[in-house]
């Protein structure tokens, strides 16, 4: 059986294997996510594609990381208006005010949860499987810029959400194996 030719999986593998896209489709995209960090980071990075091309935030990927602190909540969360600022003016992002202003509040919601539910991620894992409206009024209750394209990103991108890689595709079996490994399901 083929691969989905209007999927990410069809696009990339024929790409050199240095390839921006093709490094993210075999290495990060829906494989699981270590920590409550890196779950951060990768909400920043898919609220920040919006409007843009996914190519546009990998070349910046490593500059956000920077920008954020290391994507360390706890950092961001108390981020000032002077840290907005600094962002804002920082030609290595995406210079959106709105953004980065969902960045810091978001930080400061995750904090909540995570105080309630131990982490990040294990609230994600409480909420069990459902569909993507039901997620998307779930993250708009807690976070801001989340709508419906950046919550599925965030969960297929992540492993939260099936969906990321066409069971034909090389990386399907290990991302499922480490999602299995990781996230228990």
């Amino acid at each position: 059986m083929a691969l989905n030719p209007k999927s990410y999986c069809a696009y990339v593998q024929d790409l050199p294997a240095d390839h921006l896209h093709r490094k993210y489709h075999d290495t990060q995209y829906g494989f699981p996510l270590e920590d409550d960090n890196a779950l951060f980071g990768r909400l920043i990075l898919e609220i920040n594609q919006a409007g843009l091309s996914w190519i546009t935030i990998l070349k910046k990927q490593d500059n956000f990381k920077a920008a954020f602190a290391g994507y360390d909540i706890n950092t961001v969360a108390a981020f000032d208006e002077d840290d907005e600022a600094r962002l804002v003016s920082d030609a290595g992002i995406i210079r959106n005010r709105l953004k980065i202003k969902a960045a810091i509040y978001n930080a400061q919601a995750i904090q909540k949860i995570q105080s309630e539910f131990g982490s990040f991620k294990q609230w994600l894992l409480n909420q069990g499987e459902q569909d993507i409206k039901a997620w998307v009024k779930l993250f708009k209750q807690h976070f801001k810029f989340t709508g419906p394209e950046i919550v599925n990103e965030f969960l297929m991108s992540s492993g939260f959400k099936e969906g990321a890689h066409d069971p034909e595709c090389t990386c399907y079996k290990l991302a499922e194996a480490e999602i299995k490994e990781h996230y228990g399901r």
